[in-house]
């Protein structure tokens, strides 16, 4: 299955400059689900090691996710 053109977009949005990272599809261990991860690219020994790190989100992430409310003392700053 190709990776979609708007996770690929979003993919190279991030791209680093020294193209140390790389989009996946891999499949959810929980759900069988395709996921599009971003994997840190390491290069040990001629051999390279994919360490992924997050996937995209899956609809709108404005949708899925709530920014911190400032005013709650518990909130992560």
């Amino acid at each position: 299955m190709p990776i979609p053109d708007n996770a690929r977009k979003n993919f190279n949005t991030l791209l680093a400059k020294d193209d140390r990272l790389a989009l996946m599809e891999c499949v959810d261990a929980q759900t069988g689900a395709a996921r599009y991860v971003l994997c840190a690219v390491n290069l040990s020994d001629g051999e390279y090691h994919m360490v992924p790190f997050g996937h995209l989100a899956d609809s709108n992430p404005f949708d899925a996710y709530t920014p911190p409310d400032v005013e709650d003392d518990h909130a992560v700053h």
